[in-house]
């Protein structure tokens, strides 16, 4: 079995040291010899690192100290070497941008569906009250190339802050439907939700930890290709191993 351990993870939780953290964590990482990227903002936390397994329950066991991180339960997967190339701790003005400062998953999310739930939905053609159910994918449109869930809702999207006018553009287009949003691991379609709320739209869903908690929780059944991972590692499939394109080093760029 490999042994590096690869973690991700976020909280939308409101950081006003987040400039303290950023070398309180650093510096942590750094002793525990981990490579990959924290980010930072007055939203929350993002984080994605590998390591020996050791090091990197340590590192989320010192986070779980600070109660605003104790509920934090990253996605894991494993591989052979460590596909990041240092340690990198940034502080930015979102964790994931928007540009719609409106949108604050720390005061409340939107609601959410198991893996498990999705795939029976998907399977049966329907939700648990009959409506059509539709998956949304929420991320940019090379991520999408990679792999995706059969039939989704692609909007060619080449970064997030595309996605506000293109929801109001193709709203109407989900009435009296389910909407499932998703994304590579949760971030990107909690904030896509709560806007898909705000903008009036009723049966509206995250896909809870995204498609790597998916592939984790179900069978990968309705699921189609790798899943793009921003490691060099590049996309994983179904079972959270490199993908067997990844594995032959063909060129995604």
């Amino acid at each position: 079995m490999p042994d590096i351990l690869n973690i991700s993870c976020y909280k939308f939780t409101p950081l006003p040291d987040a400039a303290t953290l950023q070398t309180t964590l650093l510096e942590r990482a750094n002793a525990l010899a981990l490579k990959g990227t924290v980010l930072l903002a007055e939203e929350g936390i993002n984080f994605f690192l590998a390591g020996p397994a050791a090091a990197v329950h340590a590192f989320v066991d010192a986070l779980r100290e600070d109660p605003r991180f104790a509920d934090v339960n990253p996605k894991e997967s494993w591989s052979d070497t460590v596909p990041f190339k240092k340690m990198m701790v940034k502080v930015k003005g979102e964790i994931i941008r928007m540009n719609h400062p409106t949108i604050r998953p720390a005061n409340g999310r939107a609601p959410s569906v198991a893996p498990a739930t999705l795939r029976r939905w998907l399977e049966q053609g329907h939700d648990d009250e009959g409506r059509e159910v539709v998956t949304l994918d929420t991320r940019n449109d090379y991520e999408v190339d990679e792999g995706t869930f059969q039939n989704t809702i692609d909007w060619r999207l080449t970064k997030f802050t595309e996605f506000p006018p293109a929801l109001r553009a193709h709203k109407e287009e989900f009435a009296n439907k389910t909407v499932v949003s998703f994304c590579t691991g949760g971030i990107r379609c909690e904030k896509a939700a709560i806007l898909m709320q705000e903008e009036g739209l009723e049966h509206v869903y995250q896909l809870e930890g995204g498609i790597l908690k998916y592939f984790e929780e179900t069978d990968g059944a309705f699921y189609d290709g790798g899943c793009f991972v921003f490691d060099e590692r590049r996309a994983v499939g179904t079972d959270l191993a490199i993908t067997p394109l990844q594995a032959d080093g063909k060129d995604r760029d």
